[in-house]
C-alpha cells in the first residue's frame, strides 16, 4: 500500500479521536466515532445509570448508520485497491458539515438541547460516512474509527503472543493517533471551548481526506 494512503489513514483515526472528544465532552456524554461505547451507554442508561443520557446515544448510533449505509450507496463496491472518485467526495462533503458545525457553533454560542442532538446526529453521520468511504483502501490495519481489534491484532501476532510482529508499526501508529487526536480534542476544549475544538478535529480530518485523494490519483498515473 502506498505510504501516502497509510498516512491518510492515520490522519481520519486521529480526527476521529478529537471528534469523539468533543462530542464526549461538550455534547452531552455520547461518541459520535465509537459506536462500541454508545451500545455501552444505551445499555446504561436504559436500567437507570444516572448522568448516562439515552436519547443522544441514540441519535449518535442512529446518525451512524445513516451516514455508513447512504456512503455505502454513494460509494458502492467492486474497487480496486484505491480511494474512488465518489469517496473523494464523500469525505469532502463530510469536511464540508464539520466546518459548517463548527461555524453554527461558533455564532450561537452556547447550544440549545435541540441543536445538540442535531450536532450530534450530523458527526455522527459524518463518521458513519467516513468509515465507508474508505473501505475501498482496504487496510484492516487502520479502520479510522475504532482500535480494539487493533489492538488485540497488535498484542495477538507479536513476538510475546507466538506471532511474527507483522504490521505491528501501522497498528501501533492507528492507536497512537487515535490517543493524540483525543489528547488535542481535549486540550483544544480546555483552552479555547467546543467548538475550536471541533475546528482542530475538522482540520484533521480534512488533512487525512486530502492525503487520501491524492494518494489516490498518484495511484491511477
Amino acid at each position: 500500500m502506498h505510504r501516502s494512503y497509510t498516512a491518510g489513514l492515520l490522519l481520519l483515526t486521529a480526527s476521529t479521536g478529537a471528534i469523539d472528544a468533543v462530542s464526549y465532552l461538550s455534547l452531552d456524554r455520547v461518541f459520535t466515532g465509537n459506536m462500541t461505547g454508545n451500545v455501552l451507554f444505551i445499555g446504561f442508561a436504559l436500567v437507570g445509570v444516572a448522568d448516562i443520557p439515552l436519547l443522544n446515544n441514540v441519535i449518535a448510533l442512529l446518525g451512524f448508520v445513516v451516514g455508513s449505509i447512504v456512503s455505502g450507496r454513494i460509494v458502492g463496491r467492486g474497487h480496486t485497491v484505491k480511494l474512488p472518485k465518489t469517496s473523494a467526495w464523500v469525505l469532502v462533503v463530510g469536511g464540508a458539515i464539520a466546518i459548517g458545525l463548527g461555524v453554527m457553533w461558533t455564532l450561537m454560542g452556547d447550544l440549545p438541547h435541540l441543536l445538540i442532538l442535531t450536532v450530534t446526529f450530523l458527526l455522527a453521520v459524518v463518521m458513519g460516512a467516513q468509515v465507508s468511504a474508505v473501505k475501498p483502501v482496504g487496510n484492516s490495519d487502520i479502520t479510522t474509527i475504532v482500535v480494539t481489534n487493533t489492538l488485540a491484532n497488535l498484542a495477538r501476532d507479536s513476538r510475546l503472543g507466538g506471532g511474527k510482529g507483522q504490521a505491528w508499526v501501522h497498528r501501533l501508529l492507528a492507536v497512537v493517533c487515535m490517543g493524540l487526536g483525543a489528547m488535542v480534542g481535549a486540550w483544544v476544549i480546555n483552552v479555547w471551548g467546543g467548538p475550536w475544538a471541533l475546528f482542530a478535529a475538522a482540520l484533521i480530518y480534512v488533512a487525512g481526506s486530502v492525503t487520501l485523494i491524492i494518494a489516490g490519483r498518484r495511484k491511477l498515473v
